[in-house]
């Protein structure tokens, strides 16, 4: 994960915690388990914030092509999810080729399974 994507989901998880407990806990634990690096040394193939990941659902079959942005900047209709929503707190800090087990908004564990991820426009790493 990048340094600064980071320190601004940090101060996001703790925003929503009042509100949005599960979701902040999950986020704390993504950013526990997570390496952090500066922007120009993430490895290749890393989901971080503005990247376009492509994913398969594991249980459905279905393959999704996604950018992971800010709530602000959220568009499902343009494919942009949030990393408010549980896929999207699913995937920051995957690796391509890596699955993960992560609740639905229903609350089902869902096998997601990173296909590829092509880095933020400008990043150093694409």
């Amino acid at each position: 994960m990048i340094d600064s994507e980071y320190d601004a989901i940090a101060e996001l998880a703790l925003r929503i915690e009042p509100s949005q407990p599960e979701l902040s806990r999950r986020l704390m634990a993504e950013l526990e388990r997570a390496d952090v690096h500066a922007a120009d040394d993430l490895p290749h193939g890393v989901v971080s914030l503005y990247a376009r990941v492509d994913f398969v659902d594991e249980g459905s079959g279905a393959r999704r092509s996604v950018q992971l942005v800010m709530p602000a900047d959220a568009d499902i209709a343009a494919n942009k999810v949030s990393i408010l929503t549980p896929v999207g707190a699913g995937l920051i800090g995957m690796r391509e080729g890596r699955e993960i087990l992560w609740p639905d908004r229903d609350g089902r564990r869902r096998g997601l399974r990173i296909v590829s991820v092509s880095p933020p426009p400008g990043a150093a790493n694409g």
